[in-house]
């Protein structure tokens, strides 16, 4: 029997929460952090369950847990922990913990106004700026980004035949664009949304095994989120998205991966050229800016170096508990 303990902090990034864990978490064994992402899945998952899913969280509910670099080139190294699991990279959720680290001086950056992050999925190099004690923007060079499959056909029960592609950015997204058998986001509710995409993705995978594993990290794969595409609300954006993540979660924030593997979607279609703005809109109208910095290749596939660009704003401080005579220690979720 034990109580455990953890010191968070409270912020959303453009709608979508984000807790990162200041005291409480895990000494993890590894030498990067894709190394210890598999340690903290396989003995320390309680951590993310107990302090993510309900009473302590919601079914929307993101954090992180901070380490130090394992480079001492870098600033820090990241844990993306959230309702969905662990996952190999989070934009909104980097874009929050860093305004927290810098507004609360969790981390010192060897260089004002620029960071460099371990995450998961690789290195991704940040910029801020701050005015006063406030930070203003991040913008994150991301990791390599791709279109891993693109004319892709899945039957969906309510919809009928759909046609998706699929691309990278730091997940695996189906990216569902309007159609015969779609029209668009705006012709749909949230709750709507989540339940096609739950269905969806599940006979994605089934029907598409072992086809979207990472050329460079095999413990990144599979479809992970759904993005749905339509209609901005200011016409002034370029496009509007609602993303489907964990098992019932529509993202509030435009979802940074999402935009990452967005804008290499329309970048290898031609849609989209480098240097170029793309104000991607999410499922409540907040607004992240997208950019192609850089043409690449990852493994054999053509790919690019995205850049998104978005704001957070804290809103708390708590101590949470998780106490192993708790019934609910764990966490739960009503489904």
């Amino acid at each position: 029997m034990a109580v455990h303990t953890f010191e968070c902090i409270d912020a959303h990034t453009c709608g979508n929460p984000v807790r990162v864990v200041k005291s409480g978490g895990p000494a993890l064994i590894g030498e990067t952090m894709s190394e210890k992402r598999q340690h903290f899945l396989k003995e320390y998952d309680w951590i993310r369950k107990g302090l993510m899913f309900e009473p302590r969280g919601h079914d929307m509910m993101s954090g992180s847990i901070l380490f130090p670099p394992h480079n001492p080139k870098n600033d820090f190294a990241i844990l993306f922990i959230e309702t969905s699991g662990c996952l190999p990279m989070c934009g909104h959720g980097t874009i929050g913990t860093i305004t927290i680290a810098i507004e609360k001086g969790l981390i010192t950056p060897k260089i004002p106004g620029k960071i460099r992050m371990e995450a998961p999925a690789g290195l991704v190099e940040i910029e801020y700026q701050q005015t006063a004690d406030k930070v203003d923007w991040v913008k994150l060079t991301n990791v390599k980004s791709y279109l891993a499959a693109r004319d892709l056909t899945i039957i969906c029960p309510v919809l009928g035949e759909l046609k998706f592609d699929v691309a990278y950015g730091g997940n695996y997204y189906a990216i569902v664009d309007p159609q015969k058998n779609f029209s668009g986001i705006q012709d749909f509710s949230a709750s709507k949304i989540i339940q096609l995409s739950q269905e969806l993705r599940q006979r994605i995978n089934l029907k598409y095994p072992d086809h979207f594993i990472h050329p460079e990290n095999t413990t990144i794969r599979d479809v992970s989120h759904i993005l749905w595409t339509g209609t901005p609300i200011d016409p002034a954006s370029s496009g509007r998205n609602a993303v489907f993540y964990g098992d019932k979660a529509i993202d509030r924030s435009p979802c940074g991966t999402g935009t990452s593997a967005r804008i290499a979607q329309l970048h290898a279609r031609g849609l989209l050229q480098p240097q170029t703005d793309y104000v991607h809109e999410s499922i409540i109208g907040s607004k992240f800016i997208g950019r192609v910095e850089a043409v690449t290749t990852l493994g054999t596939f053509p790919a690019i170096i995205p850049s998104i660009k978005g704001w957070a704003r804290i809103y708390g401080h708590n101590t949470l508990t998780i106490d192993t005579e708790d019934p609910y220690a764990l966490g739960f979720q009503v489904i």
